[in-house]
């Protein structure tokens, strides 16, 4: 049994305090319930709490894209089945199976309860729950139709997850080839070529430099692995330390964005991206300078989110929404810009937008389903390039002691 202490209301609505045992908060709330009154807050006591494995599991857990599309989906079929907020959300907590979703929604059910909106409520945990997540559910208490806006942004959620797994997926084959490749060619240095150089230096044969090359690289990695290992770390860390600055970062994306074949995916995941956002929000009826605002915040690549940001002065200042991205075909294929005019010359932006999504989600999927096609002539020129050069310099100074002997 666990000790909760809580406040509620009678059932003439009069306030009061108390303390109780209970299983847990689901049997408190009925308890309280069958006695006529209204359960506001509830805390648990617990002593000594961070030596309890649920204080850790809470600590260490994390909301999963997949979790909180579940929890916009569950929470609008229930509230389409005429199911109160705060019920739905005590339905969630006691079904989820993630310590710290189970956490947020408990937080956030109770802040329902005191009185608040459920955006205001989403917005104190910045960390779970995406700008967009909480401009779509303040547009959907707005205009009295939360379960359309919760239906919708989980569509956008699910869109976008489905989007990035699609690019993971397409990075695995290509990945785990140059781990095998690092992982031989390390054997390679540590087994085989110390073994040729002692015959080498045996035989007083006069190595070329691609062999002396080899050699040295085998010798480090045999005498000194520890500082090979600590500077490779070092190394990983500094690229990761460049890339966690603005000026890395950007430098990153300019690459992305001037790399052959992936320049292409970088620019239609980003429209794809742009289009599903801003479609979501404009038919869920947020203006458009805050759709462009949290679509800014939505898109990664800081190239396309400059654009967003000067669409945003250019619709304040009274100019279209498609003039700019139409000004930046070289970032924003010129379909994005033409569908948008066409979208805005007839009424309906929002339904040309997700037209625009759905076009671009397809080609992107498209594209990672052949990115391994693609890849493989380059890691294949890669690879034979590595054994090639391996071998002409393992071969090369054998054939000349063979030449000297015979």
């Amino acid at each position: 049994m666990a000790h909760f202490t809580y406040t509620a209301t009678k059932s003439t609505g009069e306030p009061y305090s108390g303390s109780a045992e209970a299983a847990d908060r689901f049997e408190l709330y009925q308890a309280i319930r069958r006695e006529g009154g209204h359960l506001i807050s509830v805390k648990e006591e617990v002593e000594n709490k961070w030596l309890t494995l649920d204080y850790w599991n809470l600590l260490v857990a994390r909301v999963g894209e997949y979790d909180k599309i579940l929890l916009a989906r569950n929470l609008g079929a229930m509230l389409a089945a005429g199911l109160s907020l705060t019920r739905a959300l005590a339905v969630i907590e006691r079904q989820s199976k993630n310590a710290k979703l189970k956490y947020v929604v408990s937080q956030i059910a109770e802040e329902v309860r005191r009185g608040d909106n459920f955006n205001t409520a989403l917005s104190k945990f910045p960390g779970v729950f995406s700008p967009i997540f909480i401009a779509m559910v303040r547009a959907g208490e707005e205009g009295g139709d939360l379960t359309g806006s919760l239906a919708t942004v989980a569509d956008q959620m699910e869109r976008i997850h489905d989007l990035k797994k699609k690019i993971r997926g397409a990075m695995i084959y290509p990945s785990i080839v140059l781990i095998a490749m690092i992982g031989i060619s390390f054997l390679m240095m540590t087994e085989v070529v110390p073994t040729l150089a002692q015959t080498f230096e045996e035989m007083n044969a006069k190595l070329p430099t691609s062999t002396q090359i080899v050699v040295g690289i085998s010798n480090a990695l045999q005498h000194y692995t520890l500082y090979v290992l600590i500077g490779a770390i070092a190394f990983g860390a500094g690229i990761y330390g460049i890339l966690r600055t603005r000026q890395g970062r950007r430098g990153y994306e300019w690459i992305l964005l001037h790399m052959p074949i992936i320049n292409t995916l970088v620019r239609e995941v980003n429209a794809a991206r742009t289009a599903r956002t801003l479609a979501s929000l404009l038919s869920a009826g947020v203006d458009v300078i805050t759709a462009l605002s949290i679509s800014s915040e939505i898109v990664q690549n800081s190239y396309f989110r400059d654009v967003i940001d000067d669409a945003t002065k250019a619709v304040r200042a009274g100019e279209p929404l498609s003039t700019t991205f139409a000004r930046n075909e070289d970032l924003y294929p010129a379909f994005v810009g033409e569908m948008m005019m066409v979208g805005e010359e007839t009424g309906a932006t929002a339904d040309m937008l997700k037209r625009l999504a759905l076009y671009y989600e397809m080609e992107v999927d498209r594209k990672t389903k052949d990115m391994s096609t693609i890849i493989e002539p380059f890691l294949t020129l890669l690879i034979g390039g590595g054994v090639g050069f391996f071998a002409v310099s393992m071969i090369t100074p054998i054939y000349q002691m063979t030449e000297k002997i015979g």
